[in-house]
């Protein structure tokens, strides 16, 4: 059953508040999220930036799909698209849109500027060598 726009736009508003700069544990996240790959996405990401935060810039709501534009902003302490741990705070530009069904995230689309992240820790890592 699809939701209006204002449903769909606190769907996510709520989402990103409560894991954003938090732990997201498999059971908060359950609570928000039944895509299966977007689970598994931010189990990954938890695990190279633990607490990562999603800084929202802007979000728009249109019937059941949000658009959420903002930056990922985090501190590498596990292994990364085959770098190890930095240590180091990193952060891109992102946009996401999620398909909202009853309360939780049943889709998403996920645009990520994943070289620049990639860059910020190739050159920490470059730094400790």
């Amino acid at each position: 059953m699809s939701v209006n726009a204002a449903e769909s736009k606190a769907v996510i508003e709520r989402y990103l508040h409560t894991l954003s700069g938090h732990a997201k544990t498999p059971e908060l996240v359950a609570s928000f999220v039944s895509d299966p790959s977007l689970a598994d996405h931010i189990r990954d990401v938890e695990a190279a930036f633990p607490q990562y935060e999603l800084i929202t810039e802007g979000l728009i709501a249109e019937r059941d799909v949000v658009a959420v534009r903002g930056v990922f902003r985090g501190v590498q302490r596990g292994p990364f698209a085959g770098i190890p741990a930095t240590g180091r705070s990193v952060s891109a530009a992102l946009m996401i849109f999620y398909r909202v069904e009853g309360s939780r995230i049943v889709q998403h689309w996920l645009q990520f500027d994943g070289a620049s992240l990639v860059a910020q820790l190739q050159q920490a890592s470059a730094a400790h060598a």
